[in-house]
């Protein structure tokens, strides 16, 4: 089962350094992976609808007759609504939306996996080293990996059949 602690420890030998114990540590690395990792992992699962991270969601208003945005909601792909900061205006009782939510490093993909580390990597690399030639190799390896994440991710689904369209009953 993968960990934030895994995924610290694979950025850091990305970067030829030591790999973490624990983000308890009083070193530099244990700093910067507590500081950063969330907000680097959350800004990724942001980037693109990533099919292991989307979700629908249906909720019901609150006393102030509004939706409620939940707090493991990154973005939302798809409501009945009006979004307004962190709550969701409509007239309905209840909706369902889809949204990209905050999810645990055990149910990352392999493809996703590689990005999120090389990611990493590249955020702890200015502060840790202060190595620009190393950062910029980073950014160009995370720009390979993502895009070839999202193909993955992307090409992950199952045919539908088209057999009740007109176009193609007129031919046969």
């Amino acid at each position: 089962m993968l960990t934030k602690l895994d995924l610290c420890s694979m950025a850091f030998l990305k970067l030829g350094e030591e790999p973490i114990q624990s983000f308890q540590q009083d070193t530099a690395s244990a700093k910067i992976s507590r500081t950063l990792y969330d907000t680097v992992i959350d800004s990724l699962l942001s980037v693109h609808p990533w099919r292991f991270a989307t979700s629908e969601l249906r909720l019901a208003k609150n006393s102030n007759n509004e939706f409620l945005i939940p707090a493991n909601v990154l973005r939302i792909l798809k409501t009945d609504g009006h979004i307004f900061g962190n709550k969701i205006h409509s007239d309905k009782d209840s909706i369902l939306i889809t949204a990209l939510v905050r999810t645990a490093p055990e149910d990352f993909p392999s493809y996703f996996i590689s990005v999120a580390a090389t990611r990493l990597a590249m955020e702890f690399c200015l502060p840790l080293q202060g190595d620009k030639t190393l950062f910029r190799t980073l950014v160009s390896l995370y720009e390979t990996e993502l895009q070839t994440a999202k193909f993955i991710d992307s090409t992950m689904t199952t045919s539908t059949l088209i057999d009740k369209f007109s176009l193609i009953s007129a031919r046969f």
